[in-house]
């Protein structure tokens, strides 16, 4: 009896065909080009392929962009949307983290993740830095992840802890440290998934006492994890606290600052040095007065920031809005500087549209210490891209392809997204999932949750 040997399996092989690309890599861009992808992995990349065995993509008209990354997101509150489009920081504080964020169940956690990575993927993002930090049990993680996971997109998971007014009593959260043991068994159940990684969302010195930021600097250390925090929004409770930090060896290039606007330039000139990355969040520090984005006070270190939407309960999910947004406004600081410096405008911008598109694309890669697989479009990579259509009222003319993807593109030119070779949306159609019930569940969460707070319906 002969025993055949099974034959290994042909990875399903796609071809896209004569697209203008943006690499966003070495390679440079093609103004036609072909793009060969295999399983889940770029396999070729060139102005012509030849190939027999591929299912072809006609990508004419199209511009090809590296999938987007959003570098923070709270997706816990994608079913509040819009309610805190007019408050300030310190209304956030009290209103969302204080109030709302309390009537939260598992439940509400899972549709308000699941509908807002759905969002991301819809919106051309293919990595999502979800930080959750209304997670008060293993079973509210457990349902903000079965979200991510369900949603199809490529996730980082941020581990954080809820922010409630300490009741009479109890111990205020700035002084808990982070729960070690519940991070482990998240990585001990998702260790291996290629979608998704746990993080850690910590305190940081900025909202913590000293012994709880040199516990949670030192859990993340220890894990191997990705320290993510945010520094700004009023006085540190421990002032001397990055020093200190400093001191016992806790920062390195794992470390990373949301926001940033409460460091003093000398600060942030060392955790430059150090590899620390930092995050912005453009549109949400301006409305809610954080203050000016700290973009140009990296670059003038020779750095750049990853940007994130924040808040969903504010501003909308579109990670070129927050590219157009924080381009804009520090050209604005900029041209302002040198109109009192010279008297005149500048001769020319400073900061170029290919700039603030690395912001979402390759400096979010970066920040997650993911550059090697995603970010921009080389071969070996994940397959994570987007096809904007090119061909579109808002858009044609085209003479410049990236002026026209950061400055021209909305919504409504995101034809198609790919995750890892799959698609997510064709056509400018998410693939595979029914929206309409989880619209409605999305409804009923979000009515639920601010009638509890006496915030009226929701609709």
């Amino acid at each position: 009896m002969v025993t055949q040997r099974s034959q290994p399996v042909q990875a399903k092989r796609s071809l896209i065909r004569g697209a203008s690309i943006i690499t966003m890599d070495a390679q440079g861009d093609l103004p036609q080009g072909d793009i060969l992808i295999t399983g889940e992995t770029l396999t070729e990349i060139a102005p012509r392929i030849h190939v027999d065995d591929a299912e072809v993509i006609d990508g004419s008209g199209y511009i090809v962009i590296p999938g987007l990354v959003n570098a923070h997101m709270h997706t816990w509150q994608t079913a509040l949307r819009g309610l805190a489009s007019n408050w300030t920081l310190l209304e956030y504080f009290r209103k969302m983290h204080a109030g709302l964020a309390t009537v939260f169940e598992p439940q509400d956690l899972y549709i308000a993740t699941l509908v807002g990575a759905l969002n991301q993927l819809n919106c051309g993002t293919t990595t999502l830095a979800d930080w959750c930090h209304n997670n008060p049990t293993p079973e509210s993680n457990d349902a903000a992840i079965a979200g991510l996971l369900a949603s199809g997109i490529r996730a980082a998971f941020f581990h954080g802890t809820p922010k409630p007014d300490p009741l009479p009593g109890q111990t205020p959260f700035w002084e808990v440290p982070h729960p070690r043991a519940e991070i482990e068994r998240l990585l001990k159940v998702h260790q291996g998934r290629s979608l998704l990684s746990v993080q850690a969302a910590v305190l940081g010195p900025h909202y913590s006492t000293l012994d709880v930021a040199m516990h949670d600097f030192a859990m993340a250390k220890e894990l191997g994890l990705i320290a993510s925090l945010h520094q700004g929004g009023g006085p540190a409770r421990t002032p001397d606290g990055w020093e200190k930090l400093e001191v016992a060896g806790l920062l390195g290039d794992h470390i990373n600052i949301v926001h940033g606007h409460a460091l003093s330039d000398a600060q942030l000139k060392r955790f430059c040095d150090l590899g620390m990355s930092f995050s912005a969040a453009p549109e949400s520090e301006m409305t809610q007065g954080h203050g000016y984005p700290i973009t140009g006070r990296l670059r003038a270190f020779g750095r750049a920031p990853s940007l994130g939407v924040d808040l969903e309960s504010a501003i909308s999910g579109e990670m070129l809005v927050q590219a157009r947004v924080a381009l804009g406004m520090q050209r604005s600081l900029d041209n302002a500087a040198h109109r009192d410096l010279h008297g005149s405008i500048p001769n020319t911008s400073t900061v170029t549209t290919r700039e603030a598109l690395s912001w979402v694309t390759i400096e979010g890669a970066r920040m997650l210490k993911q550059a090697d697989r995603i970010g921009s479009l080389a071969t070996g990579k994940q397959a994570d891209l987007v096809m904007i259509r090119a061909t579109d009222l808002n858009m044609q003319p085209v003479h410049d392809v990236v002026n026209s993807v950061v400055m021209q593109t909305s919504l409504a030119n995101i034809d198609s997204v790919m995750v890892a070779g799959q698609w997510k949306k064709r056509a400018g159609l998410l693939l595979g999932v029914d929206l309409q019930p989880h619209l409605r569940a999305l409804q009923q969460s979000g009515e639920k949750i601010a009638l509890a707070l006496g915030l009226g319906s929701v609709h």
